[in-house]
């Protein structure tokens, strides 16, 4: 079984329900996941699981909201090399930018050494029905992606 990190803020709810469900994804998966909200951790947390899940909506143009940038520059101190991770995030089309702030948190996961496993997961606004399976299997395939190489 592999532990894995996800993180995420969320203000409206729906960032928060994707999180959930990717998490409850890597649960059917057989594996664990860590639920925080981005305030209720530190970044170095990362480095103590076997994988970590980015999420935020998108505020302002394309922009991580307020409550992610402590976490985000506390991650320019981090070694990442091999780790494992993946984005998700909600937004809004009616931007210029859509989801701008999942393209962010893969730069720095990246910038910073982790392997992006898989494309980061954008929704607009609050997952459909067959968005919220589609969140699940995020968390299914992430969890996949995290297990030993035997």
């Amino acid at each position: 079984m592999v532990r894995i990190l996800v993180v995420y803020a969320s203000l409206t709810g729906n960032t928060e329900e994707m999180a959930e469900l990717i998490a409850e994804g890597i649960r059917q998966a057989g594996n664990e996941a860590v639920l925080k909200e981005v305030h209720e951790c530190n970044a170095d947390e990362i480095t103590t699981y076997d994988g970590a899940i980015l999420g935020a909506y998108t505020w302002g143009d394309g922009e991580l909201p307020d409550e992610f940038l402590d976490f985000y520059e506390e991650m320019d101190d981090l070694d990442l090399k091999g780790r494992k991770a993946a984005a998700f995030g909600s937004g809004d089309t009616g931007y210029a930018i859509y989801c701008g702030a999942v393209d962010l948190l893969e730069q720095k996961l990246a910038e910073r050494g982790a392997k992006l496993v898989q494309p980061g997961l954008k929704i607009e606004y609050g997952p459909t029905s067959a968005e919220k399976e589609e969140c699940r299997r995020f968390g299914q395939r992430f969890s996949e992606a995290c297990l030993p190489v035997t």
